[in-house]
């Protein structure tokens, strides 16, 4: 942990004895951007000090592929991040691990190693190609989404909520599959009536790895406080995004306060054992593999980060933050990690009952 970011004692030792889930890091767009033969050691270079400085003991590592592979080139872009996921882990192997269930991420913080878990944020490499959800499970997929901003074979992302759809009969499919295999189904980025479609299917617990309160910032890609207590009643964990532009509209809330203002809410609504952390700390990945821009879809700095936040090292912040808003000790625990190792331990990769 940086003393550049003066901690006290309290926050610091805290932060440190607690497990610390990180539910969204789109790092492999980053890394994947390298030649392969310096996929593993540019993780090394790059992300892992900043995942050891933040104290992360689980990483989710979603595969996203960006607009300019879509769509001829999405299912060898899909396959070459997933590649990517392997060799690093595998060229690391001292400090990492690619988990498959949760026993695997429990004998990788035994081990003291950053337990990393596969996701897939969308699948438009599959398209409607549901033959191929065991095929991503094979591969080591373990959490994903089945859209991201606009229009898919399976469902509407966000973007798209004015048309009130639901999930596709493929959509349906996919998440049957995603159940039996032991996936773990994500509804961020997902339409508002693709959600409550999901949420009135769901046999097994669902989770959100990167969705704020909608109540606070009134933006697509935050849920309701009927969509948060739904997730909740699956069993299944919320996880807030560390996007400024989904925390508020106006730049000058864009602070750690606000962000624990969605915390808090989360926590008010779902349940202090059904929220965590979803940072998604995109900044550095775009401006490593896209030109520079100020303005998209989101009307501001889709970019920016609450001032510390950053990146992974800024994690002992939210500690520190928590404490401050009076939280207590095992209530941060579960905050900060401890409900998402839980609800890891359970679910992933575990076969279902069907």
């Amino acid at each position: 942990m940086s003393a550049d970011l003066h901690l006290g004692p309290p926050a610091a030792d805290l932060h440190r004895d607690s497990v610390v889930a990180d539910a969204h890091n789109d790092l492999l767009m980053a890394v994947t951007a390298r030649p392969p033969r310096r996929w593993a050691s540019f993780f090394r270079e790059r992300w892992l000090p900043q995942l050891v400085e933040g104290g992360v003991n689980v990483q989710v590592l979603p595969v996203f592929v960006d607009d300019a592979y879509r769509p001829e080139g999405a299912l060898r872009q899909t396959l070459r991040m997933i590649e990517c996921a392997h060799v690093l882990a595998e060229g690391n192997a001292d400090a990492v691990r690619l988990c498959l269930d949760g026993t695997q991420v429990d004998e990788a913080l035994a081990e003291g190693r950053i337990a990393l878990v596969l996701a897939m944020e969308s699948m438009p490499g599959l398209d409607s190609a549901v033959e191929l959800v065991p095929t991503l499970h094979r591969l080591g997929v373990r959490v994903a989404s089945i859209a991201h901003w606009g229009r898919t074979a399976l469902a509407d992302g966000s973007g798209e909520d004015a048309t009130g759809s639901r999930l596709t009969a493929a959509g349906v499919e996919t998440l049957r599959e995603m159940e039996r295999l032991g996936i773990v189904f994500d509804v961020s980025h997902l339409g508002a009536s693709g959600v409550e479609h999901v949420l009135e299917l769901a046999a097994r617990p669902v989770m959100a790895t990167h969705s704020s309160a909608r109540a606070l910032r009134d933006h697509h890609r935050n849920l309701t406080d009927e969509q948060l207590r739904g997730v909740a009643a699956t069993g299944g964990v919320v996880c807030v995004n560390f996007l400024a532009a989904l925390l508020s509209a106006d730049p000058a809330e864009y602070t750690l306060d606000r962000l624990v203002d969605h915390i808090e809410h989360v926590a008010g609504v779902a349940g202090i054992d059904h929220v965590g952390l979803g940072p998604d700390f995109i900044r550095e990945v775009m401006h490593d593999v896209k030109p520079p821009c100020c303005e998209d879809d989101y009307g501001i700095d889709a970019f920016a980060a609450v001032p510390g936040l950053a990146g992974p090292g800024g994690l002992p912040l939210v500690t520190e933050a928590l404490l401050k808003h009076g939280f207590a000790d095992e209530e941060i625990t579960k905050i900060i990690g401890g409900n998402v190792h839980r609800f890891f331990r359970a679910e992933l990769g575990r076969p279902g009952d069907r």
